[in-house]
């Protein structure tokens, strides 16, 4: 079960970071996924896009379950805040419980230093300001050398790949996409901490249409809703 929540947990880091285009996404107010594991749906996750002049708020909630003959044998939640001020990133925090454990992090911009300070259940330091973290609904994590885990605060050296442009079907709707694969850069790492997830945003808009990783079961986000 330990190897399980470590694989997941990849996956499911909000992501963040300073100095993000989010204004990429101000006709967005809100965006809703549907959580597959072996082609079965088990929960979702949902972004809240709260405006207020030049401040942004985006407030994330992640919910779903594993049962076995009705017998819940994974359990996951997790809320999440992140700030922006002007487009500049200011702080993040989130807590989840996986199970009957918890985790948590904080992470806030020093302006003085130029860094991120980050408070975490697996990591307590400094970072560089350009990392990002956890969730990919911001496109500019392709650009990154590394993310921020929003779970722990754990750093994760990646490597990004664009695989290629695709026509991805969810329901009715084809989404015309670019393919980027995200891989751990530490090939020391164990299997179970090693990222390695595919992610599709829609070719002009940016917006995060899919993701896929192979882990304990296959996982997908589908987008399901936007407003």
């Amino acid at each position: 079960m330990k190897k399980f929540i470590l694989s997941i947990a990849f996956f499911l880091l909000p992501i963040i970071e300073s100095t993000s285009h989010v204004d990429h996404y101000s006709k967005y107010n809100y965006l809703e996924y549907e959580l597959f594991r072996n082609n079965n749906s088990i929960g979702y996750h949902r972004y809240d896009f709260k405006r207020d002049g030049k401040n942004l708020s985006i407030q994330s909630e992640v919910s779903f379950k594993i049962t076995k003959m009705g017998v819940n044998l994974y359990k996951y939640f997790a809320k999440s805040e992140e700030n922006y001020n002007n487009g500049i990133f200011q702080n993040y925090t989130s807590k989840t419980k996986q199970n009957k454990k918890d985790r948590y992090v904080n992470i806030k911009l020093d302006q003085k230093e130029n860094l991120l300070i980050i408070d975490g259940s697996s990591y307590k330091g400094k970072a560089d300001k350009n990392y990002i973290v956890g969730t990919w609904w911001n496109h500019e994590i392709i650009k990154k050398k590394a993310q921020i885990s929003g779970i722990s605060g754990r750093i994760i050296e990646q490597t990004v790949t664009f695989v290629g442009k695709e026509d991805v079907k969810i329901e009715d709707k084809i989404y015309k996409t670019l393919r980027f694969n995200f891989k751990s850069t530490d090939k020391t790492l164990p299997d179970s901490k090693k990222l390695n997830t595919d992610i599709w945003y829609e070719e002009n808009t940016y917006l995060w249409v899919k993701a896929a990783f192979d882990k304990t079961g296959y996982w997908e986000y589908r987008l399901k809703k936007v407003n």
